[in-house]
């Protein structure tokens, strides 16, 4: 039977309890029986010494031991005196002898005490008279229990300990499976929620309950939840927009080949130039996309060097002045003398050249557009800002989306595919940069790219 991580967790952390449990289970009844032992024998030889001095009294009033031979009454008087006093002197031992003891005189004959040999090994007290040893009092050192209220009293607390340990072996059986339980529910939670993403659910969220490892880590598959559900849509949308891009051109060629063929149009030069203009859309559409799966993978290639992003502007900008001039835009450039980077010029030359582009298209006719670039703490700074027509907020949040264009004069309709924003961010991306997009103080866009300075 395979276990499972709440029980692999439950039998850790009760193993652990127990062992706790029955090493101070054991260390406290250790502690107990010697503690016992010890009060025991400490009781004892406070008796004996008080029989002692007893009795040391009596000898120097009797000046032998006749009076103590035959007449176990003294000895049973003066233990019962001792009972007696202990209810108002609180410095006598406990009630009741735990051991056996005997007096014996100073031949170690037997005056008081039980039958049988006397053990070697005994607790002694001498009784003295004028200065020399007549008799001893002996006991038996207690080294276990030998008394029946001891024992049934050492029985007891046996009992009580063990209960004890039962009772806490239940608590603590419980306390284990509902912590065991409640520590791996998030983790629960996370294997039904990765069981659901990985069948494709992306909508799959898991609750967050802590901010401990285990929330951070709920956390973190929510945002890649998020991730994976943005990028579906994105797919799907990808795929939509490129069989769109795709129909209209192909619907065009074929109807002017089929009007070819069937005689109702004559190749003339006239049909031939819109049937390339068709093969030139489609031909930029896949170059497009070509251009944007390499920049994705990183396939891309970068030959990096010391540039002056200055000359390379001006090239591009004198590349587009016949254009601009054609539908009637001005170029206004705000650049310094020199501003030199760390990259690519024949990327860096297509980023600039795709931001012209789209200037070009989306400017209405009589308009303008600035280029600039400030040096700034760390980076320099180059921008676009066209005049009219403008874009809302919305809009701007996804300019740099795959074929997203914006409405009204941002439109289908200037011929544009929807991806050259697209691979200007993966450019400007694989340079260390950053691009963004604003609106632009002549009524149009602007769009804003910073570079590490890396040149000076």
């Amino acid at each position: 039977m395979r276990l499972t991580i709440t029980s692999k967790l439950f039998m850790a952390i009760f193993a652990t309890c127990m062992l706790a449990l029955l090493t101070m289970h054991w260390g406290v009844r250790i502690s107990f029986e010697r503690g016992f032992i010890d009060y025991i024998k400490h009781s004892n030889e406070q008796r004996i010494s008080m029989l002692g001095d007893a009795l040391e009294e009596q000898y120097h009033q009797h000046g032998s031991w006749a009076f103590l031979r035959n007449n176990d009454q003294v000895i049973y008087r003066i233990m019962r005196s001792f009972e007696r006093s202990n209810d108002s002197n609180q410095s006598l031992p406990p009630k009741g002898w735990r051991t056996q003891f005997w007096v014996v005189d100073d031949q170690y004959n037997r005056l008081v005490g039980h039958g049988g040999p006397i053990p070697q090994e005994t607790t002694r007290h001498p009784i003295r008279y004028n200065d020399q040893i007549v008799g001893w009092v002996m006991a038996t050192p207690p080294e276990k229990l030998t008394r029946n209220a001891d024992i049934n009293f050492d029985r007891q607390q046996r009992q009580t300990s063990w209960m004890i340990v039962a009772l806490s072996t239940l608590l603590a059986a419980a306390v284990t499976w509902l912590m065991s339980r409640g520590l791996l529910a998030p983790v629960k939670r996370l294997v039904a929620g990765t069981h659901r993403l990985a069948a494709g659910d992306f909508s799959t969220r898991v609750a967050v309950s802590s901010q401990d490892e285990l929330g951070r880590l709920a956390q973190d598959f929510n945002h890649l939840a998020v991730s994976l559900e943005k990028n579906e849509q994105m797919r799907r949308a990808f795929m939509a927009d490129i069989s769109h891009e795709l129909r209209t051109p192909l619907a065009v060629l074929r109807g002017e080949l089929e009007a070819l063929q069937d005689g109702v149009r004559q190749p003339t030069p006239a049909s031939l130039v819109s049937l390339q203009a068709e093969v030139s859309t489609l031909t930029k559409l896949v170059d497009d996309l070509h251009q944007l799966s390499l920049s994705d993978l990183g396939a891309l290639a970068y030959r990096k060097s010391q540039v002056d992003c200055v000359h390379l502007l001006e090239i591009a900008v004198a590349a587009f002045r016949e254009r601009f001039h054609a539908k009637q835009l001005t170029i206004i450039t705000q650049l310094p003398q020199q501003a030199t980077l760390f990259g690519d010029p024949d990327r860096l030359n297509q980023l600039f050249n795709n931001l012209l582009e789209n200037s070009l298209r989306y400017t209405d006719a009589g308009g303008k557009l600035e280029i600039g670039l400030e040096h700034l703490p760390g980076s320099i700074r180059i921008y676009w800002q066209d005049s009219a027509p403008g874009v809302s907020d919305v809009q701007l949040a996804r300019i740099f989306e795959r074929f997203y264009r914006t409405e009204g004069s941002r439109n289908r309709a200037s011929g544009g595919s929807g991806l050259g924003l697209a691979i200007c961010q993966n450019i400007v991306e694989a340079h260390g940069g950053k691009i963004q997009a604003g609106h632009s103080p002549f009524g149009g866009v602007r769009v804003t790219v910073d570079f590490p300075n890396t040149g000076e």
